[in-house]
């Protein structure tokens, strides 16, 4: 049955392309209009103003259950679906044809974008104004759309090496029970008949024929039954993270799963409600006025860089700009640091040390670390839908589940690549620093849902 669904994506390319121009102009009709009317009044509410219905469709559904889809379908949004992807592709097929330059294939693109939209929403408060909202989503798909035309013929350069969400979705896509699987040998049976078969157009440029996970795969469908060879499968969710991120997995990824979804997201997350931050930036505020150094309280900056909506008795100084970024840095730090510190122990007690294996088990913390981003942006959900009425008393409930299952199923990554590395029994004592690592996120969930 998936085989034919595969089939069905290939065969309906002209219908799936229409989609995703309806896809582009819903999102630009939320992008750009809200941005062009007044700011709700307090009062408005979701089924009467268009802003906030836009900030719950973008912040309260889409990002959130985007996510959630990587998990369940692969990158299935990417290929049928994402408006930025559709734009860029489009943009490659009437543009300069020009080759991917060195420069774009840089690693630690995934992990530097990623950092930089996230704090920079955050000085902007993307989440709650359309303006930001526009700069900041408009800007990205801007310059997809300008990368699209200038480099490939027809690909998705963006998408493969700039997208700020790139990463995370690779990332997440590892837990999938579905890929596109490969048999070589098939492939290689197919071309010792010397007959001719088109090549396919993979716009995300993934090497087909030795594919062997699908965190760089669009699950778009075009390559479905290619020489006979490739067809969409169930797999076990395990599978590319125990077996084939061994040999994948890098420092950049590394990164990004341990300082960047685990660190600067949870940062960015807790900031507005820590009593720490409020402390920080009291402080430091006192310490000017003893100082007569005033120009950092002044609130004067523009509001694409700093918030800046007086209506709303929203003003950041360039104090409060300061202590977001210090509170972002300091969380993803000490967080970042202390789990990796766990990490490498248990790669000690597990026997020989080896860089390439601290950073496969890092691995094992996606399922914690993509829930901690779903249910980051889903409080935003949980929010907006109080505001309507909406009664959400089970909300904290339904966290604690969803963190509870996230721990297991990361507990059960690390056991299963512990178990792939072989050696002596030693491996069950390395889950101890697992749990410990697992710990420090649970207690950094555990201040802004329930202690704080």
């Amino acid at each position: 049955m998936l085989a034919a669904v595969g089939g069905w994506l290939r065969d309906r390319a002209g219908l799936l392309r229409k989609l995703q121009w309806a896809v582009v102009l819903v999102y630009a009709f939320l992008l750009i209009v809200p941005a062009c009317l007044e700011l709700p009044e307090d009062s408005a509410r979701m089924w009467n103003n268009l802003t906030i219905f836009a900030q719950f469709v973008f912040w309260g559904i889409w990002w959130p259950f985007v996510l959630l889809s990587m998990v369940l379908f692969g990158r299935l949004w990417c290929g049928v679906l994402c408006p930025e992807g559709a734009l860029s592709e489009w943009a490659a097929r009437k543009g300069l044809g020009r080759p991917i330059p060195r420069w774009m294939r840089w690693g630690g693109w995934p992990f530097v974008a990623f950092v930089l939209t996230t704090v920079y929403g955050q000085l902007v408060s993307v989440y709650q104004y359309p303006k930001a909202a526009l700069l900041v989503l408009g800007g990205s798909t801007v310059a997809a759309v300008a990368v699209g035309f200038v480099y490939t013929r027809g690909k998705r350069a963006w998408c493969r090496h700039l997208c700020p969400v790139n990463g995370v979705f690779g990332l997440l896509s590892k837990l999938a029970p579905m890929h596109y699987r490969v048999d070589e040998a098939a492939w290689k049976q197919s071309q010792q008949k010397r007959e001719r078969v088109a090549a396919v157009d993979c716009a995300p440029l993934q090497p087909l024929r030795h594919m062997q996970g699908g965190s760089g795969c669009h699950m778009c469908g075009r390559c479905s039954d290619h020489r006979g060879a490739i067809e969409l499968s169930l797999r076990s969710p395990s599978d590319e993270v125990v077996r084939v991120a061994e040999r994948e997995a890098d420092g950049w990824q590394t990164a990004l799963i341990v300082y960047g979804l685990l660190g600067v997201a949870m940062g960015a997350f807790h900031w507005t409600m820590s009593p720490w931050f409020v402390s920080l930036k009291q402080t430091a505020a006192e310490w000017l006025v003893d100082k007569d150094i005033m120009w950092p309280l002044d609130t004067g900056a523009p509001w694409w860089l700093l918030t800046h909506y007086p209506q709303h008795n929203d003003v950041f100084s360039w104090l409060d700009g300061a202590a977001l970024i210090t509170y972002v840095a300091t969380t993803a730090l000490a967080l970042g640091s202390g789990i990796l510190a766990c990490l490498a122990l248990a790669v000690c007690a597990a026997g020989r040390w080896q860089t390439r294996r601290l950073h496969h088990l890092a691995q094992a913390l996606i399922p914690l670390a993509g829930c901690g981003v779903f249910l980051g942006l889903s409080a935003l959900t949980v929010t907006l839908l109080k505001a309507e009425g909406v009664p959400m008393q089970w909300a904290n409930h339904a966290r604690l589940l969803l963190l509870a299952g996230a721990n297991l199923w990361s507990l059960h990554l690390a056991r299963g690549i512990m178990r792939h590395w072989g050696g002596s029994a030693a491996r069950y004592l390395a889950l101890l620093p697992m749990l410990a690592a697992l710990a420090l996120v649970d207690c950094a969930w555990g201040f802004m849902f329930w202690w704080w």
